[in-house]
């Protein structure tokens, strides 16, 4: 019998309406959290109750002292993270459980270890994980760097060793641009992370980047939920993500889904969790990190797998076992998700909030859309500008890329800028269509794409002139 009965939701926008709808199914009470300018917050409406964090709008959701004392005021069992902000502060979940509060999700130790890219880097080498060759101690001088570089051989990859989304990671492909970027991720480290640190590792060229989802209980058990196909992004931070890869060669996936389950097992780790991976031409498989967390791009899992990894997740943290041995999971066909941002791709993909003043939502058959906007919603210019992520599905590679076109066709908003036209662009192309791409593939096809091409327009009746004769009988 599971002991949470009520949840703090530590976050804001499309995640924690997620996290709502699957609290209402299992019958849990929620509370949600909201700044000055999430007022208006649809999450705020569909909670249980709603509390108001005072102060800065980015801050407020990263203060730890006011969301437990809320959560214990309010008499919760649990925290909910959600993913960015406190998700994978282990600072945060110890917090939780010197006050009694259940961290739904794995233990402080295990997201310190794996916040720290060169120390989980070493854990996972230890327990048979193959690793990228490079430095497993902090690199802060240039100089040393430029000779583990040379030691390495170019092209080399600059990554902050405490970071993570893109941030303070640089290609070094010449030796006398080194220094300089060095310098720039370093810069930038500090500037997201607080912490200067960085580590080198080789750079592998034009690399697919495959993550395995797993689920581990408290008492040994853990399962994987198959992979998702990461490869489409832009400056290192994902823009589309599909499950199952329709690129992978089977024996290459088997092999993914072992080394992962392994390493979950080896290290006792519990709760959900992402381990991610590159493959190079060749099919070699490299861990670069694992996330902690609830991933942006979940959905897609969810679907070719019918299984609810938030519900999951919170059944985990409050002492259930696993509901399913890896024999009784079935994946089924092909699923897109599209992370929908408030940008403007025809001005260097800069954020473009404002007010949503008409909206259309997509639908039909094998369409989902995780999304907290609404007509009339004034998007706040402070945080992430993704507004919404449009999942699509179907049997085969084919069908869900034509699902996807249509989907996106239909999805209107008015009154913002945002990153339809980029996504409507590389469903049209033809080795998208072929399930061909890789990491470089948006460097490569972004200066081909007419964005103005592809945008989408409000529904309408194009001719209003006809006029139906005859009895009213035939109509019918």
């Amino acid at each position: 019998m599971n002991k949470i009965k009520k949840i703090l939701i530590a976050n804001r926008g499309e995640i924690s309406l997620r996290i709502i709808r699957a609290c209402k199914e299992l019958q849990i009470r929620s509370v949600a959290v909201f700044s000055e300018v999430d007022t208006e917050g649809v999450w705020v409406q569909k909670a249980d109750a709603s509390y108001k964090l005072s102060g800065d709008p980015v801050a407020a959701y990263l203060d730890i002292d006011k969301i437990i004392d809320i959560a214990k005021r309010t008499r919760c069992d649990a925290i909910h993270p959600g993913y960015g902000f406190l998700s994978e502060s282990a600072e945060f979940a110890q917090e939780c459980a010197e006050n009694n509060l259940i961290f739904i999700g794995p233990s402080a130790e295990h997201i310190a270890l794996f916040g720290d890219k060169m120390a989980s880097k070493i854990a996972m080498k230890k327990v048979g994980v193959p690793v990228l060759e490079g430095t497993v101690t902090p690199v802060i001088n240039a100089k040393e760097g430029e000779k583990i570089a040379k030691e390495i051989g170019l092209p080399v990859i600059i990554k902050a060793a405490f970071g993570g989304g893109g941030r303070g990671m640089r290609i070094v492909h010449h030796e006398a641009d080194f220094q300089e970027l060095f310098e720039s991720a370093t810069n930038e480290s500090i500037k997201y992370f607080g912490k200067g640190e960085v580590f080198i590792e080789k750079f592998v060229q034009n690399p697919r980047h495959i993550e395995v989802q797993i689920i581990a209980d408290k008492y040994g058990h853990v399962v994987h939920l198959g992979e998702r196909d990461c490869s489409i992004q832009r400056r290192h931070q994902k823009v589309i993500e599909i499950a199952p890869s329709p690129s992978l060669q089977e024996t290459t996936r088997q092999k993914l889904y072992e080394i992962a389950v392994t390493a979950v097992k080896e290290i006792g780790y519990e709760s959900v969790g992402t381990v991610e991976f590159l493959l190079d031409a060749a099919d070699n498989i490299y861990f670069i990190e694992m996330n902690t967390r609830v991933q942006v791009e979940h959905p897609v899992t969810e679907i070719i797998s019918g299984i609810d990894i938030i519900q999951r997740m919170i059944e985990i943290a409050g002492g259930d076992k696993l509901k399913y041995s890896q024999e009784e999971i079935q994946f089924r066909g092909y699923a897109i998700e599209f992370r929908i941002n408030a940008e403007n791709p025809n001005n260097n993909f800069l954020p473009a909030v404002g007010k949503v003043n008409n909206y259309m939502a997509p639908g039909g058959p094998g369409v989902r859309l995780d999304t907290s906007i609404y007509a009339g919603y004034d998007i706040p210019a402070n945080y992430d500008s993704m507004i919404g992520k449009l999942i699509v599905y179907a049997l085969d590679w084919d069908g869900v890329v034509k699902k996807a076109f249509r989907a996106l066709d239909e999805f209107y908003i008015d009154g913002i800028v945002t990153n339809i036209p980029l996504h409507n662009a590389i469903v049209s192309e033809s080795d998208f269509k072929a399930g061909k791409f890789n990491t470089s593939y948006l460097e490569e096809k972004l200066p081909t794409f007419d964005f103005n091409k592809h945008k989408t327009k409000k529904a309408k009746i194009e001719d209003k002139s006809f006029i139906l004769k005859g009895s009213e009988e035939m109509l019918y």
